[in-house]
């Protein structure tokens, strides 16, 4: 098992104001990692910029949770158990077509890539994770705002 802190670039990390979590205005994100140690590292780091986030381990229970709870961006790795991330997107894109998704992974190729895009991935993302790219990333889904 990787640890979070090799696929997680913490060097940029900074706190912003509890209150900024709790406003009507927080975007809320889900988190779609079976890696245990990466999904509560990209939680933390989400929640310290102001967002809702959620998290759960593979497709599967992403889009139960989805039938439940709508939000306004998906984070999903690819490689995962029962249902892997090009799975999911296709299985998405049946359910809810105007998802936002952003894929990291890994485990990168160009094949992997270009099927993410095609099937509407907004962006594909290799570990590990560059803090600022993938907020870069969520500033052009979300707006510049974070809204």
């Amino acid at each position: 098992m990787t640890p979070f802190f090799a696929l997680v670039d913490f060097t940029t990390m900074r706190q912003k104001s509890p209150t900024t979590a709790c406003s009507s205005k927080a975007k809320r994100i889900l988190i779609v990692e079976d890696e245990e140690n990466t999904r509560y590292a990209l939680s933390r780091l989400l929640v310290r910029e102001g967002f809702l986030v959620d998290s759960v381990s593979n497709g599967c229970e992403a889009l139960n949770f989805l039938r439940r709870q709508s939000v306004n961006l998906i984070v999903t790795d690819i490689k995962m158990p029962q249902m892997d991330g090009i799975t999911f997107l296709r299985e998405l894109n049946k359910s809810f077509p105007k998802s936002n998704v952003i894929m990291i992974t890994a485990y990168g190729g160009v094949e992997s890539y270009l099927e993410a895009m095609n099937l509407g991935a907004f962006e594909y993302i290799n570990k590990p994770i560059q803090i600022e790219e993938l907020k870069m990333v969520m500033n052009k889904i979300l707006g510049a705002d974070g809204s």
